[in-house]
């Protein structure tokens, strides 16, 4: 849902010139600026046959909730995943940026008991420490999916096909607890264009970002 979202906010951008998606499978879409890569195995780049070094910014959108998958499932697509790409960008292009989306109550002391959290904070901990350039840690809440886009996650799902007409009335007034798809792919624009004193961007900071002049 979020891949879907960032990728549709860069295509559209004028100031984004070439977009290349690595993926398990090559995405069913036609656009003069993309380039769609399948990688069979996501912790190993070394059998990706693409230049990396041209490109300004990676942003790493691949996750999954832990209600669907074991811990050792859940550590290894949202933590092992991202650091192999990470490593292999980094040595590509040290001055490229790296966008993670990672998800408000992420414990960046890797000591609490919440095992998502403690996963993710090891995750991002694990980018600050790759040298580049900048990274930027997305943390959203609950992300209202706003031009068709769908998450995986079946409970997800059924949240947003029941709530989400409420999640929007009360929006604003809760920018710490609630954004869109559109919001965070505009905020991650911005904050690629003009960046953050924080690396660490909040739900409420994502609102803010999206609307930056």
């Amino acid at each position: 849902m979020v891949g879907s979202a960032m990728l549709k906010a860069c295509l559209a951008a004028a100031d984004v010139e070439k977009v290349l998606a690595i993926g398990r499978s090559k995405l069913h879409l036609s656009h003069p600026k993309l380039e769609s890569v399948a990688l069979e195995n996501l912790l190993n780049y070394e059998n990706l046959n693409y230049d990396l070094s041209g490109f300004d910014a990676c942003l790493f959108c691949l996750g999954t909730s832990i209600g669907d998958s074991s811990e050792d499932e859940y550590k290894r697509l949202n933590q092992s995943i991202p650091l192999a790409a990470a490593k292999a960008m980094v040595e590509a292009n040290p001055n490229m940026r790296f966008v993670y989306v990672s998800g408000k109550g992420t414990d960046s002391t890797e000591n609490g008991s919440v095992t998502w959290a403690r996963i993710k904070g090891g995750t991002e901990n694990g980018l600050l420490e790759m040298g580049f350039n900048a990274v930027y840690l997305l943390r959203p809440a609950l992300i209202i999916p706003m031009n068709g886009e769908e998450s995986k996650t079946k409970v997800y799902r059924e949240l947003y096909r029941y709530t989400g007409w409420a999640m929007r009335a009360v929006q604003r007034i809760f920018p710490g607890m609630i954004t869109d798809t559109e919001k965070l792919g505009a905020a991650t624009l911005n904050l690629l264009r003009s960046g953050t004193s924080s690396m660490v961007v909040e739900n409420h900071q994502i609102n803010k970002l999206a609307v930056k002049a």
